[in-house]
């Protein structure tokens, strides 16, 4: 697996091109401030948009306690200069992709640092996030991958 152009040390750089196709998704949010435990189940979807951007969506339900919400996001994975990077849905930058080293995000005061690693049945997104506002692990399993059909881009 290279999804990316930039020659790399050590074990060859897993990228999103890799990566595309439909995944189940298994996501934990242990909130230690709030001493509480937040479950996701859904499923994510990498999609080739061109050749330099996938579309990274999620869905699913959020459930704690007696609680049970909807939730979804969408993140892109774009090349830039031969390196993929994470932006959010309205194009701010968010982190690199960088499978196996740790990322950082700094939001306001509170700060993320996040680990994507890929393994044989699938592939996990850990983010610590710790500051006067946040104190939390959340840790996202995608398993079960349903590969993507490689027909290209759509019409215009």
């Amino acid at each position: 697996m290279t999804g990316g152009d930039a020659p790399q040390e050590g074990p060859p750089q897993v990228g999103p091109l890799d990566l595309l196709g439909a995944w189940t998704l298994s996501r934990v949010v242990d909130d230690r401030r709030a001493g509480q435990r937040r479950d996701v189940r859904g499923s994510a979807t990498l999609a080739l948009e061109s050749p330099d951007r996938v579309r990274w969506s999620e869905t699913g339900t959020m459930t704690w306690g007696d609680h049970v919400v909807e939730v979804e996001r969408t993140l892109f994975v774009v090349r830039r200069g031969g390196e993929w990077f994470v932006e959010f849905s309205d194009g701010r930058p968010f982190h690199p992709w960088a499978v196996g080293r740790p990322v950082e995000h700094p939001c306001a005061a509170d700060h993320y640092v996040g680990l994507i690693e890929v393994g044989e049945d699938g592939w996990t997104v850990e983010w610590r996030a710790t500051g006067p506002e946040k104190d939390y692990v959340m840790t996202t399993v995608h398993s079960g991958h349903r590969p993507a059909h490689h027909e290209g881009p759509g019409p215009a």
